[in-house]
């Protein structure tokens, strides 16, 4: 069943959103960017403090695709042990130089997540792609912020298409993207592994700091809705 993905930019708000017990902390920058990143150095002990209570997700940023300059960043960013590691698979550049490059360390258990935009029209074949090199999941998400939440930047069949192709693949399947409470249940329908928030844990701004009540109240739509099963996880 759908779990929720809830972005996280410090070691406060980590343990914070630890305790209302999302399913997975995501480690991110939301001022540098849609995917901006932490530095490594904070996420390491930001891990380490965590104690693997819950799994852990880190960024490494808005990257161009050139395989030299993402594969260092995954490499570094995988080292600091995070669960997931999230690249976000940018308009241009080699998409499939970038994949090759990854291959390696999928295959040796570092679970990669790319992250594509709905809001660039991303070209779905590109999924069996991802697993057919050993990523471990996909996510959809938006780049600019300012058209709206996912489901104003996508129609419902291009969503429902990337969720049905993504697990098709034996993909990990998570949608985000200025997400909103009345998001909630439209895209609960579709049957995604995470939904994933960080503005709208923080009164809509997702620069500002987390309003813990805002993040239990998603916390409980998304769990209200989805009954007492464990979200999916990558083996």
């Amino acid at each position: 069943m759908t779990g929720m993905l809830a972005s996280v930019t410090n070691l406060a708000e980590a343990r914070q959103v630890q305790e209302i017990g999302v399913d997975i902390i995501d480690l991110k920058n939301p001022a540098e960017g849609a995917l901006g990143a932490l530095a490594v150095a904070e996420v390491s002990r930001i891990v380490s403090r965590l104690g693997g209570d819950r799994p852990v997700s880190a960024t490494v940023g808005d990257l161009p695709m050139e395989p030299s300059i993402v594969l260092p960043a995954v490499e570094a960013m995988a080292a600091t042990g995070v669960d997931y590691v999230k690249i976000g698979f940018l308009p241009g550049g080699d998409w499939a130089g970038v994949i090759r490059s990854l291959q390696p360390l999928a295959r040796r258990n570092v679970r990669l997540i790319a992250v594509m935009f709905g809001d660039e029209s991303p070209d779905l074949h590109w999924l069996g792609e991802l697993a057919a090199a050993g990523f471990a999941g996909a996510m959809l998400d938006t780049r600019d912020k300012k058209k709206g939440s996912l489901r104003q930047s996508c129609s419902n069949d291009f969503l429902r298409t990337f969720v049905s192709e993504t697990h098709s693949h034996g993909l990990l399947c998570g949608l985000a993207g200025s997400l909103r409470a009345t998001d909630i249940a439209p895209l609960l329908e579709l049957k995604p592994d995470y939904l994933g928030f960080r503005g709208a844990l923080c009164g809509g701004n997702r620069v500002d700091a987390l309003d813990l009540d805002a993040v239990r109240a998603i916390s409980n739509l998304v769990s209200g809705e989805r009954g007492n099963a464990s979200p999916r996880t990558a083996a």
